[in-house]
């Protein structure tokens, strides 16, 4: 029965503290297919103030797509593009990227949670039971806990095109970082392309 208990509060714990991240709504150009082997180069890029956190993050998106996949920092700089977006698009063509892959942090939720404490049997056999099990059961109040959750948008555009082809909006709940909840969401995005066909 205590093993069973410890088992119970350990998946709680886990289900508590782990990060869940699902896809909420997504909507793909029907006549674009994307064949990841024709693709010459693409950027990836994160808005993030924190400019050492934007830096972890595009170089997590580009590490999954080696030799594809290159940071915005690299190409375009650290801050807001200033001149018309034109611009930009024509000097990212003419250096043969074929599209831009885009994460943002649209907004933070928050919301209060019981978690319900322990509060085990006391009636057994024996006196010499109660004792050995009182020492190992003690009361645990619940509490209340607050979940965060995080919503961010994808978004990817054909430079060719010059049109979006694909979004989704994403919500991840209780991160234990920014770097872990961008590369939740690069990894359910990823999976979610190939499932429905639009990466080859």
């Amino acid at each position: 029965m205590t093993k069973n208990l410890l088992l119970c509060l350990a998946l709680a714990a886990l289900t508590a503290c782990g990060s869940t991240t699902h896809i909420i709504d997504s909507w793909r150009d029907p006549d674009v297919t994307v064949d990841t082997s024709k693709i010459h180069q693409f950027v990836v890029a994160c808005f993030l103030k924190n400019p050492a956190m934007r830096r972890q993050v595009e170089d997590d998106m580009a590490a999954r797509f080696p030799r594809k996949a290159v940071q915005s920092y690299k190409v375009l700089g650290e801050n807001d593009l200033k001149e018309e977006d034109d611009v930009y698009n024509q000097q990212l063509k003419n250096q043969g990227y074929d599209g831009i892959v885009m994460m943002r942090l649209v907004d933070v939720n928050k919301s209060a949670r019981y978690v319900p404490g322990n509060n085990p049997p006391i009636y057994y056999r024996t006196w010499r039971g109660y004792w050995r099990y009182s020492w190992s059961g003690f009361y645990d109040p619940g509490y209340y806990t607050t979940d965060k959750t995080y919503e961010v948008e994808v978004t990817v555009y054909s430079l060719k095109r010059d049109k979006l082809i694909w979004t989704a909006n994403t919500s991840t709940v209780n991160p234990p970082g920014r770097g872990e909840l961008f590369s939740d969401v690069a990894k359910v995005v990823l999976d979610r392309m190939k499932k429905e066909g639009f990466l080859m």
